[in-house]
């Protein structure tokens, strides 16, 4: 560490424990206002008096230490909780906008009710975004007889609930929500042609469970919401028969991280004489080119039963960070008809799309947002230069004495397969619990058919539903357990010693408490960090260990098996060097997500601002805010919803094809913004031309029966779901500059030198 970051970290480290004394401080100041001797009626009291005191203009900071103590008395009362100092500290920095790190089993729950009931106090509402509706059902019924006896309402939104079930608890004073759930709802209302037919009041205040999970890891998924779908053809099948041709090396190569194929001068000969086409790299061939390059894509570099599995004839896709089956996500268009038609399956379209908005684009819409998670400070720098969010590491109630033991390094797969099952085999002979994080759903399935044979039981949680996965993880920790789990089966639930019984939680403590087993390095330190967080909470004793081969795909992809010239063997390799460089790789990784991320926002926050702007105007149309006729509101709605999704079917073109159409000559992103911009440009006009000749047409007629008739309608369903665009987030930003000579030699020098084939 260099002289300049050492000052910077020493500077920071004073700046956090400045803040902690503060916090320390009115901690205390919590405690002294002691409510043990009011009756509930007085309690109640005070609490009514404080939301006239919000309501009246009074800032929060000043009802604080009144508030916070009212919540830690009614927590002892209604739950048996008596708040830790730590989980006050943490519940002021959550109120102050921080982004906290609390590790795991400090009670990030109870945390969270103070500065949600403290910023509800204003009748403006709070959302406590959750990372699954299990969580977000539980959690409000936990922690609501606080709220409630309080004198606030509190509800759970739950997927498939009907409108006016979520109108209903999206007006509540606090709301337990999934993120996406909140997501999905804000893109139906943003269509609704009724004011009646939304859901959302204004956004006021957030608290982001899960945070790094939810900022950093999902930010970028764009939420869609959709019209009808028809089945589409299977003019995929053309692109995968040629791609199944080529062969690697000779006809496609990878860049230097396998992130990216691309096709060579001899592979571009072969494909432009199977698809008869001529120059694949003519701008009239910019469709083939797209579709072609994606047919290799999902050839070569997506995996059956690690990317994706297909079940029931559909194709379902592995989420990147959990390894668990992602439930209703879908890769942008043209890759999910290319693995489609890879994998011979008839492919449903996924209909006109209506709307979308990134999770991170739909966090922004809140005024004020803080967040909590046990895994934050290795991401302190993307969470402040996305979020302008700050990371509070708040220190554990008791110290965590947990042991980490180095990696394991073994050679290749088969020798660190029969070294997970030696230890797994040995450690479960003692009784002691284990848990095993795999890297995928074929991984799991894998050890857990090696244990078997080893005679020793397990359970498997990989695409379980949540509830049951929360049942099985907490019992964990129980003597003789043995649970193999992909990265984040289970979150958000404790893992206690003997499965919560004192009498086995002291057995397991003397064997040594709960054995977190990685069977692989994650691309994140935090992911890492967060399986071995699952041992050792509260001061409770545990271990970690993880098992790495130098035949796993980041080690590969990063060649550290060509560096370690060593024989293959049985035994683990020793050494620290080897260890460094593979901490040094996931360093590296991070970095290269992290200007992944910046780059996607070049893309992507150009068309948020212009969604804005329109959303704007057609919020205040909705809301009768610039004084139209009830027929012109509908016109002037319809065709601005008409036209934004058109507008959206030619962004989602030109961004699927840029880094194919303009690496040669131009800045992609610069061209990208330039026809986006022109393409919005356009808009205004079009829907002014539109809406005049409609009226005229309607006559001005009031009738919401002849609106219907003229077609002036919302869609007759419309369902919604996540677009998985890691794989085309890192094709874009993998482009090295050979890639670019090759490319430039293909599309602009071949046809001047008459090369037709190679």
């Amino acid at each position: 560490m260099n002289l300049a970051a050492k000052l910077m970290r020493k500077f920071e480290d004073r700046d956090t424990q400045h803040k902690l004394k503060g916090y320390r401080d009115k901690a205390v100041l919590i405690r002294k206002r002691n409510l043990e001797a009011w009756d509930d009626q007085r309690l109640q009291g005070e609490s009514l008096r404080l939301q006239k005191e919000a309501r009246s203009g009074t800032p929060l900071d000043k009802l604080l230490v009144d508030a916070y103590a009212l919540v830690c008395e009614t927590a002892k009362r209604k739950l048996g909780l008596q708040p830790y100092d730590v989980q006050i500290m943490a519940a002021i920095a959550l109120h102050e906008g921080f982004l906290i790190e609390q590790h795991t089993g400090e009670g990030k729950t109870l945390s969270a009710v103070m500065p949600a009931y403290l910023n509800a106090l204003s009748g403006e509402g709070v959302h406590v975004l959750t990372f699954n509706d299990y969580l977000a059902n539980r959690d409000a019924e936990w922690m609501g007889p606080i709220y409630r006896f309080l004198g606030l309402t509190v509800n759970p939104v739950q997927a498939g609930m009907s409108l006016s079930e979520k109108r209903e608890a999206y007006a509540a004073d606090i709301t337990y929500v999934t993120a996406k759930e909140a997501g999905f709802d804000y893109l139906r209302d943003t269509i609704a042609l009724n004011e009646a037919d939304t859901v959302h009041r204004p956004f006021h205040y957030v608290i982001v469970d899960e945070a790094d999970s939810l900022l950093l890891d999902e930010a970028r998924v764009p939420l869609v919401i959709t019209g009808e779908s028809d089945p589409s053809g299977n003019d995929g099948i053309r692109f995968a028969e040629v791609a199944r041709q080529l062969v690697q090396d000779e006809h496609y190569d990878f860049d230097e991280f396998q992130r990216n194929v691309y096709l060579n001068e001899a592979g571009s000969a072969i494909a432009e004489s199977l698809l008869g086409c001529g120059n694949l790299y003519d701008n009239h061939n910019s469709h083939l080119l797209i579709s072609l390059n994606c047919a290799v894509h999902a050839e070569s570099l997506l995996k059956k039963d690690v990317d994706y599995i297909v079940r029931d004839g559909q194709i379902e896709l592995i989420e990147e960070y959990t390894g668990r089956v992602a439930e209703n996500r879908h890769l942008p268009d043209m890759l999910q008809a290319a693995l489609a038609a890879k994998e011979g399956l008839q492919l449903t379209a996924g209909g006109k799309i209506l709307g979308t908005i990134t999770l991170q684009h739909f966090l922004s819409l809140y005024p004020k947002i803080c967040g909590m998670t046990a895994t934050a400070h290795a991401s302190a720098i993307e969470f402040e230069n996305i979020y302008e969010l700050q990371v509070v590491q708040i220190p554990p109630n008791r110290p965590n004495i947990r042991i980490d033991h180095p990696q394991r390094i073994y050679t290749h797969e088969e020798a660190k397969l029969k070294a997970l099952v030696q230890e797994i085999s040995s450690v479960h002979a003692t009784g002691r619990p284990i848990l095993i994080g795999t890297s995928s759903v074929g991984e799991s399935d894998r050890l857990a058919e090696a244990l078997a044979a080893a005679n020793v039981p397990c359970q498997v949680l990989n695409a379980k539903n949540d509830a049951e996965e929360a049942e099985i993880i907490a019992k964990a920790g129980e003597i003789g357990a043995v649970t193999v789990s992909t990265n984040m089966a289970g979150r958000g639930v404790d893992i206690r010693l003997g499965g919560g019984n004192p009498t086995q939680a002291e057995a397991v403590a003397k064997l040594g408490g709960l054995y977190v087993i990685g069977t692989h390095m994650n691309e994140s330190v935090r992911i890492d960090d967060q399986l071995r967080g699952r041992s050792g909470r509260q001061g409770d004793p545990g271990a970690s260990v993880f098992f790495i081969s130098l035949e796993d795909e980041l080690i590969l992809r990063f060649g550290i098996d060509k560096a370690v010239r060593v024989p293959r063997q049985d035994e683990a390799l020793e050494g620290a060097a080897l260890r460094r460089k593979i901490a040094h790789i996931q360093r590296v990784i991070m970095g290269q997500n992290f200007h992944i991320r910046q780059e996607l926002n070049f893309y992507s926050d150009m068309v948020e601002d212009q969604r804005r702007i329109l959303y704007e105007e057609r919020l205040g149309i909705l809301k009768g805010e610039q004084r139209m006729s009830p027929s012109e509101q509908r016109v002037r709605l319809f065709y601005i919803d008409e036209f934004w999704a058109d507008h959206l079917a030619y962004v989602s073109y030109i961004r699927e094809g840029i880094h194919l159409e303009s690496l040669a000559s131009r800045n992609p992103i610069e061209e990208f913004h330039a026809l986006i911009t022109q393409a919005y440009d356009q808009i205004p006009a079009k829907i002014n031309r539109e809406s005049e000749t409609m009226l005229v047409r309607l006559g001005g007629s009031n009738d919401p029966a002849k609106w219907e008739e003229f077609g002036l309608k919302s869609p007759t369903s419309t369902r919604t779901y996540i677009i998985d665009d890691q794989y085309i987030q890192k094709k874009r930003s993998s482009w090295t500059a050979e890639t670019v000579i090759a490319y430039y030699i293909r599309k602009i020098l071949r046809p001047i030198l008459g090369l037709s084939k190679y």
